[in-house]
């Protein structure tokens, strides 16, 4: 069992998150935390569920509104969702560099264009500064 397995009745994920069903039952309708259904209709929380109704309990008591409550949790469910797609990027950017054969390189040129570069090569950097130069006529 996983914490998004939807096991939990209301009565129970009440007792588990300390709170009083009639509360979930808002919860559920604000949109704030949404439990699966069965074929019967009645909800099933999952653990997953519990600690997002705590996470909203500890939020209210620190003064934060309902709707601020939402707003925060739609914010880290989006987080949660970039970290996700940045964590699946990388991995298969990862394979594709281990895969590719003759790889490429790319560094940043003077104008900040991007340049080609063969692999195992350096950029050569001028260290020169200038300190005057005539006007051009």
């Amino acid at each position: 069992m996983d914490e998004n397995t939807q096991v939990f009745v209301i009565s129970i994920a009440a007792e588990l998150a300390g709170m009083h069903p009639q509360t979930l039952r808002q919860y559920d309708r604000l949109g704030l935390v949404s439990p699966g259904r069965t074929a019967g209709k009645s909800r099933r929380y999952s653990m997953r569920d519990v600690e997002k109704l705590r996470e909203i309990a500890r939020l209210g008591s620190e003064g934060v509104s309902l709707e601020g409550i939402r707003r925060i949790l739609e914010l880290e469910d989006h987080v949660s969702a970039l970290s996700d797609r940045v964590r699946d990027l990388e991995s298969a950017l990862a394979d594709e560099l281990l895969n590719r054969p003759g790889r490429r390189v790319f560094a940043a040129g003077s104008e900040g264009e991007v340049v080609s570069m063969r692999a195992g090569t350096r950029v050569r950097r001028s260290n020169q500064i200038v300190v005057w130069r005539p006007l051009e006529r």
